[in-house]
């Protein structure tokens, strides 16, 4: 089989080695990159024999700068690029007489290309408008710190950010109110909670992390999106999952726990729960994190952690009678 003509990669895919190893990549097969950004794996899937790969993003850009980033690829129809959340790839790829697929990949979270773009307003390393929309639609940062009320920028930061003094650093931003830029935001909240040079973090990460989630409902899209690659995998297909958050980690790990039928044993004492559907996934890996290696060349991996497992024939739980959705 002849090598893929790819371009050099703008970004460094994280885990890239081991999400190919988990995937068992077969000369030929057809994979799903969920979430493309700028290609990274992607360019790995073809580079290790995928004779196609069907990316997703609902990021326009992305998918705007896809056919430069794959070239090769794009033009011999081994890239097929849709503008789409990955929540709605099983609609996607059933109208398009694309199901089933060997292979789904999933990098959750922001992208480096979207960290980099100061105009995007995602990182407040660089002074940008207050924007967050990974869609470049809908409700904006600024539209929702500078009208909603304190008690909720509180839980957002609370909840999505696991902020301790969520609601000392919602006071201060109501108190700031209108914030326009990140660098406002970033002084905002490094005020409130204090900030001297050498600090192992910012202070300000939890709240724009918060903030970001909420937005763009990545926890909620993360949920749809296990089960919709659960309803597109053939039989045999394999999933992989990166997160870089202990709050997408664990929705990963609740939905292959109970989707692999590892369920606690019963007692004496707690008999064993009614057994579900038959279990939809199988040779459900441990996690793994970036080796130091890794992590000396690409410091952003540092809370990555992937996670493989193996659709088994079963029907998809939302397909199952009786089973929830």
């Amino acid at each position: 089989m002849s090598a893929v003509a790819v371009a050099p990669a703008p970004h460094l895919p994280v885990l890239i080695g081991e999400v190919i190893s988990g995937l068992a990549v077969q000369p030929g097969e057809t994979h799903v990159d969920g979430t493309f950004g700028a290609g990274g794996y992607t360019r790995a899937l073809l580079g290790a024999g995928a004779g196609r790969v069907i990316a997703f993003d609902r990021d326009p850009d992305a998918i705007a700068d896809g056919p430069s980033l794959v070239p090769q690829a794009a033009e011999d129809g081994k890239l097929i690029l849709i503008h789409d959340r990955f929540s709605k790839m099983d609609e996607a790829l059933e109208t398009r007489g694309l199901a089933p697929v060997d292979g789904v990949t999933l990098d959750i979270g922001v992208s480096s290309m979207q960290l980099d773009r100061a105009e995007r307003g995602f990182a407040f390393s660089k002074d940008g408008p207050l924007d967050m929309r990974m869609s470049k639609a809908g409700e904006s940062a600024a539209d929702f710190l500078n009208h909603a009320e304190e008690a909720e920028i509180a839980r957002v930061i609370k909840e999505y950010g696991e902020e301790p003094r969520a609601r000392k650093v919602a006071q201060a931003i109501v108190a700031a109110r209108p914030l326009t830029r990140t660098a406002e935001l970033a002084a905002v909240v490094r005020k409130a909670l204090g900030f001297h040079q050498g600090m192992k973090s910012d202070p300000a990460t939890r709240t724009f992390q918060a903030i970001r989630i909420h937005l763009n409902a990545e926890l909620d899209e993360l949920e749809a999106g296990l089960s919709a690659a659960e309803r597109v995998l053939r039989p045999g297909g394999r999933l992989a999952v990166v997160t870089f958050h202990s709050l997408e980690d664990r929705i990963v790990k609740r939905f292959l726990k109970s989707r692999s039928g590892a369920t606690p044993a019963g007692s004496r004492h707690r008999p064993m729960a009614l057994s579900g559907p038959p279990a939809s996934f199988e040779k459900v890996a441990k996690p793994v994190s970036p080796s130091d290696a890794e992590l000396a060349k690409n410091p952003r991996a540092r809370s990555a952690r992937l996670r493989t497992a193996v659709r088994t024939d079963a029907p998809a739980w939302d397909q199952a009678k009786g089973s929830p959705r």
